[in-house]
Order: structure tokens, then sequence, then C-alpha cells
């Protein structure tokens, strides 16, 4: 589901950052008043964990791969726009470091998958467990849902957005410019797998996390259930340690995801359209339908505009891609979560300062009243 540099012109990537910087500014609005030293490092976990999770490939039909995102889990533990936030910094980083989803596509990408998938997720979620006590299995099923609607909603976007490319971009001869495959080719070939194994698993770890969160930190849910009927009991602290667990273990089981073989649909090198090996891959994908002779033209030209310094998950500097693969769910997850950290550590700074002026405005405003006659 991450679209390369090269899939999509020029102008569609320009129209996709204006349709999705309203979403991210008021998302960073939302972000400042909910920011506080509990809630930092909890972004970063979630934006880690959203991270680590789309490297678990998984089969689908056709030979391609698929992932899930953690785009409802992401909704439900911190809410629609910082969960918008979180996956954003995800996927930012996925593209910088690692060549996954494009530089130019950036804005497309998070509007699928950050944008559409965490709003579409929380207001299914809220939709279906209503006012239910946070504990009810009602809320199982509802994030369940949640995550399986969410996913093939972020892929329904992607393959619209790859499919009228070569209507609305071609050259004199009718050629496409840059994504190949018209509409007829592009949805069935994206929703088979999503609607399949990707969505499966998106619902399975959207409604085990939740069911997990019931048992060990309720306090958790509070966030996306200001309904619920148990919603006004004192709330706990915060505990993040089960969630650190999780991450660590996860970062560690990533080769998993080198078991699945292919690659997602829509995400082929230039060079493999001359490749006679692959062009039959892609033509399998793609109902048959074979792909042109050479790379689009356009597609050729942006796809060299970035090039990531550890492309695929698998630094140069390592023969073994499994400790590739860990190392840098590793380094990916780490700056996310050392962003956190930085952040809380500031905004524990910055309460701390606040305290003392407003001790010092008082004892300031006290003594100046005192000396009044």
């Amino acid at each position: 589901m991450h679209i390369p540099d090269g899939y999509l012109s020029p102008s569609t990537c320009i129209v996709m950052a204006a349709t999705a910087t309203p979403f991210w500014v008021v998302a960073i609005r939302k972000l400042r008043t909910a920011l506080n030293a509990r809630m930092v490092p909890l972004i970063s976990l979630v934006s880690a964990f959203c991270f680590v999770v789309m490297m678990f490939n998984l089969p689908l039909p056709g030979g391609t791969t698929g992932h899930a995102v953690g785009m409802a889990i992401a909704a439900i533990l911190l809410g629609p726009w910082v969960a918008v936030i979180a996956i954003s910094m995800a996927l930012l980083l996925q593209a910088l470091l690692f060549g996954d989803g494009g530089i130019t596509a950036y804005p497309a990408n998070c509007f699928n998958m950050a944008i559409v998938g965490s709003l579409a997720a929380y207001a299914i979620y809220r939709l279906i467990s209503g006012k239910e006590p946070l504990k009810s299995p009602r809320r199982i099923f509802a994030a369940a849902l949640a995550g399986y609607g969410a996913i093939n909603l972020s892929a329904l976007c992607a393959a619209v957005e790859l499919g009228i490319q070569p209507a609305l971009f071609h050259d004199a001869s009718g050629s496409p410019l840059y994504a190949p495959y018209p509409l007829s080719v592009s949805l069935p070939a994206m929703m088979a797998g999503h609607l399949t194994f990707a969505g499966v698993a998106e619902l399975v770890i959207s409604g085990g996390l939740l069911a997990y969160f019931q048992r060990a930190d309720i306090s958790l849910l509070r966030i996306s259930a200001p309904g619920a009927r148990d919603a006004s009991l004192p709330a706990p602290a915060i505990a993040l340690r089960p969630l650190w667990v999780g991450l660590a273990v996860l970062m560690l089981i990533t080769p998993l995801g080198l078991l699945a073989t292919g690659e997602a649909w829509g995400e082929w090198d230039a060079q493999e359209f001359s490749n006679p090996e692959a062009r039959q891959v892609i033509a399998a994908a793609s109902g048959h339908v074979q792909p042109p002779v050479h790379a689009p033209e356009g597609l050729e030209k942006l796809s060299a505009i970035w090039t990531a310094p550890f492309p695929d998950y698998a630094p140069t500097f390592l023969k073994s891609k499994n400790l590739g693969y860990i190392l840098s769910a590793m380094f990916g997850g780490g700056i996310l979560i050392v962003i956190g950290l930085v952040l809380s550590r500031l905004f524990r700074l910055g309460e701390h300062a606040a305290v003392e002026i407003s001790q010092a405005i008082a004892k300031l405003t006290n003594g100046t009243s005192r000396q009044m006659p």
C-alpha cells in the first residue's frame, strides 16, 4: 500500500498534499492540547508499533504481498487526530531511510493510511462500541471491524489513485506516463488481497490487542470511549511497560516478515518492466494484463528522485538479511522512541518550570499585597 515515487504524477502529488494538509493542521492543533508528559511516550510507542508491524509482509493472491498497519489500535489508544500524527511519523521515517513509499507520494500515503485509516477506524469503533463499558466484549468486536474496515478503505484510496493515472496522464500515443494499470486492473488487484489476508490480519491485531488492553491496562482505552458507562471513573496512571516489552518482541521477530515472497502490487522497480521474469510476475498479479515493455517515462524519471540509505530494510554493510531486517526495525523504531523520550523530558522540564514560575508569581503577589496600606 506504500505508493513509490513515479507512480503518481507530480500534479496528483500536489493535489494529495493540498488534501492532506488541512487534516495535518487540525491534527497538530489537537496534538497540542493532548500533549503531556504521560502522553508523549505513548505516542512514540504507538508510532514505533505501526512502523514495525508494517514490516511483517503477508502473502496475498496473485503472488504479491501486503501488511497490516495498526491504524485502528492507534486511533483507539491515541484518538483519531493524534493517530494521524503518529502514523505520519512512521511513514516519513520509512520513506526517508528505507525507501518504503516515495518522497513525492508521501502525502498520498499519509492520506490513505494515516488520515483515512485513522479517522475511519475511530468512526467505526465508536459507532459499534457505543456506550458499552470499557471491558465489554462488544468493544473487541468493534475494534476488529474498525481495523478491517479502515485498512480496506485505505487500500481502496490507493487503488483509485493508481488506477486513474493512465487515463489522466499519457503521451501522444496513449502510453501511460506513471502508474501503468487502469482502474479495471488496480481495483481488483489491490482489493482482493486486502479484503482477505491483509484485512484479516488487521482485524486480528486490532481485536486481539484491545482484548489484551482490557485485561492489562484499561486506562489506555479511555481516550476513544468518552461516552462509556465507566469512563468517568478515576483513571489510574498509564503503565507503559507491557507496551515496551511487546514492541521489543515484535522487533526481534521481524524476520518473519521476510517469509512472504514477492512484492506488493504497484510497488515494482522501474527496471522490472524490462525484465522478462519480472514482467511475468507483474502480469500474473494484474489479471494477466501485460505491463508496458519499458517503464513509463514519468515513472522512470521520478523513481530516481530519492535514494534511501537503507533500501528495503537491508543495510548494504550486512550480509545477513535477517539481521539487517531486525536492526532496521530497531533503528527505525528506536528513532521514534527517542523522539518521544526527548519530547517527554522537555515537557517535564516545561511543567516544572511552569510550576516554579507560578509559585514565584504567587509569592510576589502576596508580598505586594502585604505592603499595600
